[in-house]
């Protein structure tokens, strides 16, 4: 019998100072609950350096220094993998798991390959869902995954329901958007390793298919407020989801939002590529 590989170190103090959490380390669903709140809001979703030609790299080290000690963000494979690693510290048994993406999808449309890395984290017994990395509708509290009707979250309802892809079942996870069920996902059971994710990273931010590769996607989830970034449409909503606002932004404009609002730590050398965002516009 092989022993299970080692799970990456990470600094835990570091981690918390980054989210702003002093509170309690065990690993009970209270704790889980705290760090899935906090997360969102300090650590935002961004593409932006695939834009900037950059890669994405999802070595823990460099995971690290980007979205704790450098203060950007991320999206799913940096920020959930992250949010493993930091689960995992703390004694919860947590597992990643990988789903497709339904959100914004034409109804209708044919099923997309799974490209959107969760967790699942057992407590007493019980399998929840966790997830840092989905733009600007995160889920700010961990969902159980196999429970029916709706559960509540501090930033809007969300409900996981039966759903089945070329006759598989699967979990489809729903938020409620001002009384309308709108599908973010689809989670398919069994477990993958860290290295499963290296082809499913590496084609997400290089394949010209993917819209990370096309467009600018930004996100971050207050307590009060959720505020989501395509291109230089900013789409502002309160915590119950309801919209507060929609707009096109300048690239002046662009770049105050993504400093002051978003709190990315905004580089001269991205001045270019947001002038090519706000020349794309709002994707249909």
């Amino acid at each position: 019998m092989f022993d299970a590989p080692a799970v990456a170190a990470v600094d835990l103090d570091a981690y918390f100072a980054r989210i702003g959490h002093a509170g309690p380390r065990e690993p009970t669903l209270q704790t889980l609950r705290a760090i899935c709140q906090k997360h969102p809001d300090a650590i935002p979703f961004e593409n932006l350096d695939v834009l900037l030609g950059r890669g994405i790299s999802i070595v823990p080290a460099d995971v690290d220094a980007k979205l704790i000690t450098a203060g950007r963000g991320g999206y799913c494979y940096e920020q959930n993998s992250l949010l493993k690693r930091v689960l995992a510290a703390l004694g919860f048994q947590v597992e990643g798991l990988m789903a497709r993406v339904l959100w914004m999808a034409p109804e209708g449309a044919p099923p997309r390959p799974r490209s959107h890395q969760v967790l699942g984290v057992t407590i007493d017994g019980e399998t929840w869902l966790a997830d840092a990395g989905f733009g600007g509708c995160v889920l700010t509290a961990p969902l159980r995954l196999f429970a029916a009707g709706d559960q509540a979250s501090p930033n809007g309802a969300f409900r996981v329901v039966d759903a089945e892809c070329d006759g598989v079942v699967e979990r489809q996870v729903q938020a409620d958007l001002s009384g309308r069920w709108a599908p973010l996902y689809q989670v398919a059971q069994g477990a993958w390793a860290s290295v499963d994710y290296e082809q499913a990273n590496f084609f997400t931010y290089t394949h010209p298919s993917s819209h990370f590769t096309w467009s600018m996607t930004v996100g971050r989830t207050t307590p009060t407020a959720r505020y989501a970034l395509k291109n230089n449409r900013l789409t502002h909503r309160d915590a119950t989801g309801a919209l507060v606002e929609q707009r096109d932004l300048s690239v002046d404009e662009l770049e105050a939002i993504l400093r002051d609002v978003i709190g990315l730590p905004v580089e001269a050398d991205w001045r270019p590529v947001l002038e090519k965002v706000v020349a794309w516009g709002t994707p249909a």
